[in-house]
């Protein structure tokens, strides 16, 4: 369970995580030493992953996203995991999905073009065979935020 000041801490960390503990301290309303001790139970925990830069996918060539939805009728072990191997292999893929209804895999996958998806395409069904792929390239980005929302952290018995 989190208490209001660690939700804090994540808060601002979801924002910047560059910003100094002594500034996080002030804005969450403690010195530097127990803020960084929280700062380190929150990692030690697991609650806190890891902390990355987040680039411009159109300044680094990866403006394109596509979304893949893929459907099979093979639901081995096996080839699950010959799947996973390929799509884990190919760095295209920024996240994959095991779903429940209609689809039974979606991917995220940012690409340059239509051109570089097509290679990455061929390059997944020479992996792996797949029953039926649909691909929906997004006209423009909406919303997109890589904050978790923190007050589902703050419920009892959850």
């Amino acid at each position: 369970m989190l208490d209001r000041i660690d939700r804090k801490i994540l808060a601002v960390l979801q924002e910047d995580s560059t910003v100094p503990v002594a500034e996080i301290g002030k804005r969450v309303g403690l010195s530097t030493t127990p803020c960084w001790r929280r700062i380190q139970k929150l990692e030690e925990e697991g609650v806190i992953q890891r902390r990355v830069a987040l680039l411009d996918p159109k300044k680094v060539r990866a403006g394109v996203t596509v979304f893949v939805a893929i459907r099979t009728n093979q639901h081995a072990d096996e080839w699950l995991a010959k799947f996973a191997d390929a799509v884990n292999d190919l760095p295209e893929v920024v996240e994959f999905y095991r779903m429940s209804g209609e689809v039974d895999y979606l991917l995220r996958v940012v690409v340059p073009d239509i051109e570089h998806y097509d290679a990455f395409y061929k390059k997944l069904i020479a992996r792996v065979a797949l029953t039926d792929v649909s691909s929906s390239f997004a006209m423009e980005q909406i919303k997109f935020t890589t904050a978790l929302p923190l007050e589902f952290a703050a419920e009892e018995g959850k």
